[in-house]
């Protein structure tokens, strides 16, 4: 061979468009389409992806009671006998250590140590730790997990509500309740997926619709909010003087139309479209069913309380919560407001339990006699926790608690966790974690693994960048897994 054939001459210009033509023609044609499009796993006949669930899921659905506000966990659930003895004196230092406080309390020459008013004691066989506030909850400890050891990376509410609900402090991302619908679909061709309720009048922080929002997922996986009266679903009625088959007929013209244009343009989003016109469609019959709770025996109502007739209260959400998980809704996310307790907090604490605790218990009690709690996933809690300083001035029978992110306390209930369990530990002063901290991420990466899906393998690729629910960490806590 000769020497001269070991060496390649220095492509032209033209040889490198000649031979690279195929791979130019690819990007172009990618950037005429809808990247997503070119990147998504095909659809299963119920709607999900066709690769989920990863493995076999414990939990069907999912119950979610966000109480929004931040419920303090000194006072409810993580008793602190030093703290009380404490009672008055200042925040110890060493125990602050220089961690960031909010601007509401940051001004304040004094951090008064303000122990809990409220008597605990412990509950059923796995004797759970209770505030007096609890009864009702109290008596449904021993079917309980018990998180003492969550906290988040935000210290005020929207960013932290945010990063609970979507994995990300920043708006745009994709809740919870939209990434188990686009992942797992459907199992009620006439109800959406993921349905939103929010006790009416409850005051407190507000509450966004991007927290159920679909982000950058397409849009038929956004949650639907039900709302309290004779049109739960706005704009669902059909106007005087349409007929229902009237209202078939358009549907099937807009259709064609809309298929047509999906022809052209190729664009996910049309899809999207058509198949919330239909949902809408099918609503019209069945929203009206499952919202009418009139059939329900005496002895329901009397197990939720005495506003489980009201609708729109935080007792009727939780019964409509039920019905809408026999019927094969997968995540039900419902949103309780006013545990925000900057001061007079005793007053205020008395009242949100008052309105929640026999509900939130009569949920699980109602789950487990009806062979439901055993693949339905409860959860119980706020966005982060309160501080065990007193907010403002400290008297004898009123305080109030700022934002603590560092430690909190929250619940399960039901499909896959552990029943009659304390996890985590926090130090004498319910400010910093001892033992087994829980991210917001990792109590995120359990959630889909109850569900059946590996979080880090399920991702969706978004301005050419695959994203997940949690980022780029959280590990499942196997500790809490039945």
């Amino acid at each position: 061979m000769s020497d001269c054939n070991k060496y390649q001459p220095i492509p032209s210009r033209r040889d490198f468009l000649a031979r690279s033509a195929l791979g130019l023609g690819s990007l172009g044609l990618a950037s005429l389409m809808n990247p997503a499009g070119l990147f998504a796993e095909t659809a299963s006949s119920r709607g999900g992806l066709s690769s989920l669930p990863h493995f076999a899921p414990k939990a069907k659905r999912v119950i979610y009671l966000l109480q929004s506000g931040a419920p303090s966990q000194i006072d409810l659930f993580d008793p602190k006998p030093l703290l009380n003895k404490m009672n008055g004196e200042e925040l110890p230092e060493s125990v602050r250590n220089g961690q960031r406080l909010t601007g509401m309390t940051a001004g304040q020459t004094s951090f008064p140590l303000a122990g809990s008013q409220f008597a605990f004691q412990q509950h059923g066989k796995s004797g759970t730790w209770m505030s007096e506030l609890m009864p009702h909850t109290a008596g449904i400890a021993d079917e309980m997990c018990m998180i003492n050891s969550m906290y988040t990376d935000a210290i005020n509410h929207d960013p932290a509500v945010t990063f609970l609900q979507t994995g990300s402090q920043f708006p745009g991302r994709p809740s919870i309740g939209s990434w188990v619908n686009y992942g797992l679909g459907s199992d009620n061709e006439n109800l959406p997926a993921f349905i939103v309720l929010i006790t009416k009048s409850s005051g407190g922080q507000p509450l966004y619709s991007r927290l159920w929002g679909n982000g950058f997922l397409p849009s038929q996986h956004q949650g639907v909010r039900f709302l309290a009266g004779k049109e739960p679903v706005l704009y669902l009625s059909n106007p005087p003087g349409i007929q229902q088959g009237d209202r078939k007929q358009q549907l099937a013209f807009l259709r064609q139309m809309q298929e047509r244009q999906f022809e052209t343009f190729q664009d996910p989003e049309i899809e999207a479209r058509i198949a919330q016109y239909e949902m809408a469609f099918r609503m019209q019959t069945s929203v009206p069913e499952i919202t009418d709770t009139s059939g329900e025996p005496d002895y329901i109502y009397d197990l939720y309380g005495p506003d489980a007739k009201i609708p729109g209260t935080f007792s009727a959400n939780c019964l409509l919560a039920r019905r809408l998980a026999e019927k094969g809704v997968k995540f039900i996310q419902l949103y309780h407001r006013g545990w925000d307790h900057h001061d007079n907090l005793p007053a205020n604490i008395q009242r949100s339990c008052k309105q929640t605790d026999q509900a939130s218990a009569a949920l699980v009690q109602d789950l487990r006699q009806r062979g439901m709690l055993e693949d339905t996933l409860v959860i119980w809690g706020g966005e982060f926790g309160r501080t065990n300083y007193s907010q403002g001035a400290l008297t004898k029978t009123n305080y109030g608690r700022d934002h603590h992110p560092k430690c909190y306390s929250i619940w399960m209930a039901g499909a896959g966790v552990k029943p009659g369990i304390s996890y985590g530990r926090t130090d004498d002063f319910s400010y910093n974690i001892v033992e087994n901290p829980v991210h917001v991420h990792d109590f995120q990466a359990t959630l889909m693994h109850l569900l059946g899906i590996d979080h880090e393998r399920f991702t969706y690729k978004f301005q050419g960048r695959r994203y997940r629910l949690t980022d780029v960490h959280g590990k499942v806590v196997k500790d809490v897994l039945a």
